[in-house]
């Protein structure tokens, strides 16, 4: 029976569903189906955590550590994000500063949230996270799209960032390394934002920073408030544990930021989850203050996987694949496929219809470009083992082989 015409909420209208979870979904049923899938459409590293971080969370639990725990955090866990924050990024956080959340979306969301008023505008860079201007859109804002071309590097300019500035400007939210590109920033990039960003006292930054330590090839990170330390008082400093430490189930996201922001956040968050899981807090602590010594090895295979699958793509028919410098994904153009057809007659008018057609004929599950915000583009998370990208890649040429005009 349907829901009654007028129940559900107008708000959710203005949202879709998440596009990357729905690629994982359906590669997932063709799989059960009995279909031969590579999935690449998952964020989503295949190593397994690291097993000090294993022995916490049971040591917690042997410990009694099971009850609901403060809104903000456990204080160990808080402690040990101002902790990394001074060590890693030399930005100087009182634990009281800190906020804990189950998964960064629910930073992203409970920050948003507690912000946006009807009419806000928030300034997105494209390629973006999926889950960027719906969470805006949610809570009655209005993202402003910002498209950064493949020969920008994908990368956000200050010319671009000063036009995209108004009176209405409540946050710019800023993610590097890229999700969906890879793409990175150096220090005099940056620097040429945040002076565009220092002019204009009343525009806020969220910078999600979740996959910092995978950078490759030498690439040093740097944070916004590293460049610019004016910006203290108006960033929320995102980060979580799910990349580097191959934890995304364990859904721990955290952030640092003004106190009074953090207090809203928590406001908020005391009317929905309460907490983040008790036990994924204490594992998250062992993750944050224990040994690092891991954290090379995965950048070094993911180096490979990427060279790999850059190399492969830029050798095939139509797709051309810039390196990124960071996270796990490539973003290749189908710029020359677009209007080719299949074998069956079907043109490829978008880069949606490239990802579906691809799926259909081959089993390769990539994300197209426009549920990122910028077309004829498609992401491949190459977060899996060197044999299934391989086998990929050969799949995707031999599918762009058979494109005629």
């Amino acid at each position: 029976m349907p829901l009654p015409k007028g129940f559900l909420a107008e708000s959710l209208g203005r949202i879709q569903p998440s596009p990357t979870i729905a690629v994982t979904t359906k590669a997932r049923e063709l799989k059960a189906a009995g279909m031969d899938v590579i999935g690449l459409g998952a964020g989503e590293p295949d190593f397994d955590t690291p097993d000090n971080i294993k022995k916490a969370a049971i040591k917690a639990i042997n410990d009694g550590q099971t009850k609901y725990t403060a809104v903000e955090g456990i204080p160990e866990l808080r402690a040990a994000i101002a902790a990394k924050f001074k060590r890693e990024n030399n930005i100087d956080y009182k634990p009281s500063q800190t906020f804990v959340s189950p998964g960064g979306k629910t930073i992203l969301f409970n920050a948003l949230m507690a912000t946006i008023n009807p009419g806000d505008e928030v300034i997105v860079p494209a390629p973006y996270w999926v889950s960027y201007p719906d969470i805006v859109m949610l809570g009655g804002g209005k993202p402003v799209i910002v498209e950064c071309s493949l020969e920008q590097g994908f990368r956000l300019t200050p010319e671009a960032l000063e036009k995209a500035i108004t009176p209405k400007t409540k946050w710019l939210i800023f993610n590097q390394p890229s999700n969906p590109t890879g793409a990175c920033y150096t220090k005099e990039q940056l620097k040429g934002l945040t002076d565009v960003l220092m002019k204009h006292p009343h525009v806020w930054v969220l910078t999600d920073d979740m996959y910092e330590h995978l950078v490759y090839g030498g690439f040093k990170f740097h944070t916004i408030l590293e460049v610019e330390p004016g910006l203290y008082d108006r960033t929320l400093t995102m980060n979580g544990v799910s990349k580097a430490y191959a934890m995304t189930g364990w859904r721990i996201g955290y952030c640092a930021g003004p106190e009074d922001l953090i207090k809203a956040m928590a406001k908020l968050q005391s009317q929905s989850a309460t907490n983040a899981t008790s036990i994924s807090q204490w594992a998250a602590v062992e993750a944050l203050n224990g040994t690092q010594d891991f954290i090379p090895g995965f950048q070094k295979l993911f180096e490979e996987r990427r060279d790999l699958v850059v190399s492969m793509l830029n050798q095939t028919t139509g797709i051309e694949c810039p390196k990124p410098e960071g996270a796990f994904y490539v973003y290749p153009s189908i710029k020359n496929l677009i209007g080719k057809k299949t074998p069956a007659g079907k043109v490829i008018a978008t880069d949606g219809v490239f990802a579906s057609e691809l799926l259909e004929a081959t089993g390769v599950a990539v994300v197209h470009g426009a549920a990122f915000g910028l077309s004829p583009f498609f992401r491949i998370s190459y977060a899996t083992s060197n044999k299934a990208l391989e086998e990929a890649c050969k799949r995707i040429q031999s599918f762009c082989n058979s494109l005629t005009h």
